[in-house]
C-alpha cells in the first residue's frame, strides 16, 4: 500500500481535523530528543512518518491499528514528545504516528479508594495539579511533568524525583487500558493487590509501544503535605562518601523523598553557587509530621555515622530553592532546541544505569577513568560526572552526564561523540552485573544491548513480541535490535 492510498483508507476512520500531514509537524515526528542536534540543523536522516493522526477513543485505536496491522504499517504510539532514547524516530517509509492528544480527559479522582484515573493524552502536570487542589499528590514528579503525559509516563516505565519515597511509576499503576494490533482492548481491573497469575500490567508498563498502545491509566494517590517539607544539604568529599551515606538512611528504612549525591563536575552545574569544588549531598523529607520528623532524624543520624567525609552543611533553603527550578517546560525544550541551530554544543545529554551498592562506585570509577582514557574526543568534552538520584534498600542508580563541543557535521553528532561515550557506560555496567537504563528505556538506541541485559531472560521478551505483534508492526526497532536500523543508529 503507497502512502497516497494509506492517506485515503484513514479518511474513511478518522475526520479530516484528525489526520495531519503537515510538513514541519511529520519532520519534527521523525525523531525525539535523542537527535536533537541534528533536528535542529535540519540534517535528519530517517524517513518522515505519512501521518500524525488523533483518535479521540479507545475504538479508535483499535480500528487505526487493526488497519495497520493488515496492512503491513509501522505504529509510534506519542504522548508528550518527551523521549530521549529514540524511542520515537522513526525508520520505516510507511508509519503512523497515533498521538494520544484527544484523549485528554481525566475520567474519576477517587480521594476515598486513593486513586485517579485518566486517559493516556493527560498532561502529568493537569493530574497532579487537579487532586492538590484536594490535598494529594500522585506522588510522580519527572523533569519533565509539566510536559510529560499519562500514556507515555507508563509506557516508559517512566520515575520521578521523589520516587524514593512514591517508587516509579510501575509502583503507582493500579489498572490501566491498552489496544494490541489485532484490535483487541484489554482492560486491568484496579484492584489494591491480586495473585491471579503473573503481573499482567507488566506487559503493558514499560513496553515503550513495541506490543499495545495504552489507551487510560489508574494510579494511586497520596496525602499531600507541604508545610511540612524539610531539605538538607552537605558538601561532601568524595561520591562514594555520598553512596555509602544514601544506603545507611536507605538500609536503616527511612524513605526521605529526595535522596541524591553528585560529583564535583555534575555539582558545578546545579550547585555553582555554594558547592565550593566538593561533591554535594541532598535529601528531602516529606509527610505528615510524625514520618517527616523521624526522616530528619535517619538522615542526620546517616551523616553523622561518616562525618569523616561530610565537609560542611548547605543552607536548606537553598536546596528548596534549587528543587523550586528544576523541572523544565515546553519553553525550555523550545528554547534549547533553538540554541542548537547556532550554537555547537551539547549541555546535559545522559546515561542512567543502575546496580547493588557495592557495585556503584566500581562502576562509576571504571566508566570515568576509560572515558579520560579512550575517547578520542574528550579534549571536547567541557563537562564529565554523574549524580545518584534514585535509591532502593538494595541499591541505588547513577546518572552519568556528558557536555561537550561539536566539531563535527551535524548529521555525525551521535556517531562521533555520544555512541562512543554511552558504549563504555553501557559495557562496564553489563560487565559488573548492573541494568544498562533505570528509567529512560531501551528506545532505539540501547537496543544493541538488549539481549546481553536479559540474558537467558531475553526468551521471555521476544516471546511476548511475537505472541502480541507477530507482524512487527508495533515502533519497529524500539527495544528489539533490528538489522535494518543498524544505519540509523551507527
Amino acid at each position: 500500500m503507497d502512502r497516497k492510498k494509506v492517506l485515503e483508507e484513514l479518511s474513511t476512520i478518522l475526520k479530516v481535523d484528525q489526520i495531519n500531514t503537515n510538513h514541519e509537524e511529520l519532520y519534527d515526528a521523525s525523531a525525539d530528543r535523542y537527535k536533537k542536534y541534528a533536528k535542529a540543523r535540519k540534517v535528519l536522516d530517517v524517513p518522515l512518518p505519512i501521518a500524525i493522526v488523533y483518535p479521540n477513543s479507545p475504538a479508535q485505536v483499535s480500528q487505526l491499528l487493526m488497519f495497520c496491522n493488515k496492512n503491513q504499517i509501522n505504529v509510534i504510539a506519542r504522548g508528550g514528545k518527551t523521549a530521549t532514547e529514540g524511542g520515537l524516530e522513526n525508520w520505516k517509509d510507511l508509519t503512523l504516528v497515533i498521538d494520544a492528544l484527544l484523549l485528554n480527559k481525566i475520567l474519576k479522582i477517587d480521594v476515598y479508594n486513593m486513586q485517579a484515573t485518566a486517559q493516556a493524552g493527560v498532561p502529568l502536570q493537569q493530574l497532579e495539579d487537579a487532586v492538590r487542589k484536594m490535598g494529594y499528590t500522585t506522588g510522580h514528579s519527572p523533569q519533565s511533568k509539566p510536559v510529560a503525559k499519562m500514556g507515555g509516563l507508563v509506557a516508559t516505565r517512566s520515575i520521578g524525583q521523589f520516587s524514593t519515597l512514591y517508587g516509579g511509576i510501575e509502583d503507582m499503576v493500579v489498572g490501566l487500558e491498552c489496544v494490541f494490533p489485532n484490535g483487541h482492548v484489554s482492560r486491568i481491573k484496579n484492584v489494591s493487590r491480586r495473585a491471579g497469575g503473573p503481573d499482567i500490567r507488566h506487559i503493558a508498563i514499560g513496553n515503550e509501544g513495541t506490543l499495545c498502545y495504552i489507551t487510560e491509566v489508574t494510579v494511586k494517590l497520596f496525602r499531600y503535605f507541604p508545610e511540612n517539607h524539610q531539605f538538607f544539604g552537605y558538601l561532601i568529599k568524595d561520591i562514594e562518601t555520598g553512596i555509602k551515606v544514601l544506603r545507611e538512611v536507605m538500609a536503616n528504612g527511612y524513605r526521605p523523598s529526595v535522596a541524591r549525591t553528585y560529583s564535583e563536575e555534575d555539582a558545578a552545574q546545579h550547585f555553582y553557587h555554594f558547592y565550593k569544588n566538593h561533591c554535594v549531598l541532598i535529601f528531602m523529607a516529606e509527610g505528615n509530621s510524625d514520618i517527616v520528623a523521624a526522616t530528619a532524624k535517619g538522615i542526620e543520624q546517616a551523616v553523622k555515622t561518616f562525618a569523616d567525609g561530610i565537609v560542611e552543611k548547605v543552607e536548606s533553603k537553598l536546596i528548596q530553592d534549587w528543587f523550586n527550578h528544576l523541572n523544565w517546560s515546553q519553553k525550555d525544550i523550545d528554547d534549547e532546541f533553538e540554541g542548537m541551530i547556532e550554537n555547537d554544543s551539547h549541555a546535559g545529554f545522559t546515561t542512567e544505569i543502575s546496580a547493588d551498592w557495592e557495585t556503584i562506585p566500581k562502576i562509576y570509577r571504571n566508566v570515568i577513568a576509560r572515558i579520560r582514557k579512550e575517547f578520542s574526543r574528550a579534549a571536547d568534552l567541557t563537562m564529565l560526572g554523574g549524580h545518584s538520584s534514585h535509591s532502593y534498600s538494595n541499591g541505588t542508580n547513577m546518572y552519568f552526564v556528558y557536555n561537550y563541543k561539536i566539531h563535527c557535521n551535524p548529521e555525525d553528532e551521535m556517531r562521533i561523540y555520544h555512541h562512543p561515550l554511552q558504549t563504555i557506560i553501557v559495557e562496564e555496567t553489563l560487565k559488573l552485573g548492573g541494568s544498562m537504563c533505570h528509567h529512560h528505556g531501551i528506545g532505539k538506541y540501547r537496543n544493541e544491548w538488549t539481549k546481553e541485559e536479559h540474558g537467558s531472560a531475553y526468551y521471555m521478551l521476544e516471546t511476548l513480541k511475537s505472541a502480541f505483534d507477530p507482524k512487527g508492526i508495533m515502533n519497529f526497532g524500539t527495544i528489539y535490535p533490528q538489522e535494518e536500523g543498524k544505519k540509523y543508529q551507527k
